[in-house]
């Protein structure tokens, strides 16, 4: 019987979501600050409740992240909480009198959450709202999630989009659903989704420094690599199917290139050098720049090398060291990179021949870790700024003008930003709660987020 209960449920739903007035790709930003949404904890039926803590902490957390809309306190939501579009009712009309006079029929200030003006009024006064249930069917979790404008008035109008979503019936399954639940949300208010990207990043939770990968939100982490020995400096493929690192597993570092899924070396020819490090992909993934001490070389200059390591040649001059080069994405004509030529480690961009070296750090205390946004314009940093003895901080750099802004301040040692691939959020290691750890933040340097707690992390970088 139950089940028969949510099969009609279902159909109910979906013949709602195929009478949608309107699928609007654009919301009305012309409010002038960022929209408020409302987000209650959906329910389950069957198997599905085992899991609906994970799905509904999933859901919160990937929509507040997005940076493009702020989410209602879930204490101030009335105490029934629609499922889908026909649990809303209209409060009761005004009847006319004999004479033609409308008088208003005596009704509760309120429908207990089954009224629109519920959640569009105080004390919720939310613009959006996003709800939905799930259930299992067929062996399948099925979401079946809506989003509605309240500024509409009634629920036949207000619907943005009602979607239905299938994934396993299990944590994993729940957690799938809810990432693309929240994606759709957040794009229609121009946000980018990151449910599929990963994070790579260096962990010795195992005993010595390993590759490890992870969720946008610190979930899944598994372990790369199994040299039992020091591997760093992770660098994706922009197609997310390699991963370059450093590592010590042949003594002295070198460079290693491996395919993600399934994991396997794909084997770098590294030039006889005491250090090959730093490696990072072209924008076409095709080759890889990197820092060498190749023969004739001093420790260390850049080199562009293919995918195997040959067609190996140097860009940059032997005059200094020379590491961390990063191309342009956009353009892929030009690296920033660390020196130390003009004494302490400073940031400097060159074009591809090597040419047109420019400073663009100040000079003052060190800077290294540069990173490009997606748009090539910008890039994040690490910098002690004037100075200050171990006092990394974050900073973003527009690179033609060089005007900088500060992101972190002083909690604690902030360095190795990477930018996600949306440009809109970074990724970061921190001292700021004791050992190096990973947080990930919006792109002004609020709504830090913590990733990881077990074994020291560092070096994170955020790929496809």
């Amino acid at each position: 019987m139950r089940k028969l209960v949510w099969l009609a449920l279902a159909a109910a739903g979906l013949l709602l979501m195929l009478h949608a007035q309107d699928i609007r790709s654009d919301i009305d930003k012309s409010r002038g600050k960022l929209p408020m949404i409302a987000i209650p904890d959906l329910r389950g039926a069957g198997e599905a409740q085992a899991f609906m803590g994970e799905f509904n902490q999933t859901l919160w957390a990937d929509v507040l992240g997005s940076g493009v809309v702020k989410l209602v306190p879930k204490t101030m939501y009335p105490l029934s909480v629609p499922q889908q579009p026909s649990d809303f009712v209209q409060p009761p009309p005004a009847r006319d009198t004999p004479r033609g006079r409308k008088v208003e029929i005596p009704q509760p200030q309120s429908g207990g959450g089954r009224w629109i003006g519920d959640w569009a009024g105080p004390p919720v006064s939310a613009n959006y709202l996003a709800f939905g249930y799930t259930a299992p069917q067929n062996g399948v979790l099925v979401l079946y999630g809506w989003l509605f404008d309240l500024s509409r008035g009634t629920a036949a109008d207000a619907q943005v989009f009602g979607n239905r979503y299938t994934g396993s019936v299990d944590e994993a399954g729940a957690r799938k659903v809810a990432h693309e639940f929240a994606a759709d949300i957040v794009s229609r208010f121009g946000g980018q989704s990151l449910f599929g990207t990963h994070i790579y990043f260096v962990s010795s939770r195992t005993g010595s420094k390993e590759i490890w990968v992870m969720d946008p939100d610190g979930k899944n982490q598994r372990q790369i690599t199994h040299f039992n020995s020091i591997s760093i400096e992770p660098s994706a493929s922009p197609d997310g199917a390699k991963v370059a690192f450093t590592s010590f597993a042949h003594r002295t570092p070198g460079i290693f290139v491996f395919s993600v899924d399934p994991v396997r070396d794909l084997r770098f020819y590294n030039q006889s050098a005491s250090v090959n490090s730093s490696p990072s992909f072209t924008p076409d993934g095709k080759q890889i720049v990197y820092s060498s001490s190749a023969p004739g070389s001093k420790c260390c200059r850049i080199f562009i090398a293919n995918l195997d390591g040959t067609g190996f040649r140097p860009i940059s001059s032997m005059s200094a060291i020379d590491t961390e080069p990063k191309i342009n994405p956009k353009t892929g004509s030009e690296i920033v990179f660390t020196s130390g030529r003009s004494g302490p480690q400073q940031i400097y961009k060159m074009n591809m021949d090597g040419a047109d070296i420019e400073r663009l750090s100040d000079g003052t205390g060190e800077a290294g870790n540069p990173a490009w946004h997606p748009d090539g314009q910008i890039i994040a940093y690490a910098w002690t700024r004037g100075f200050a003895a171990g006092a990394w901080n974050i900073f973003t750099m527009d690179v033609a003008s060089k005007r900088y802004n500060q992101l972190t301040h002083g909690e604690g040692k902030n360095e190795h930003p990477s930018w996600a691939p949306d440009g809109v959020h970074l990724v970061f290691a921190s001292t700021r709660n004791g050992r190096d750890q990973i947080y990930t933040m919006l792109a002004d340097g609020t709504q830090v987020q913590p990733l990881t707690t077990q074994g020291t992390n560092e070096r994170p970088f955020w790929g496809k």
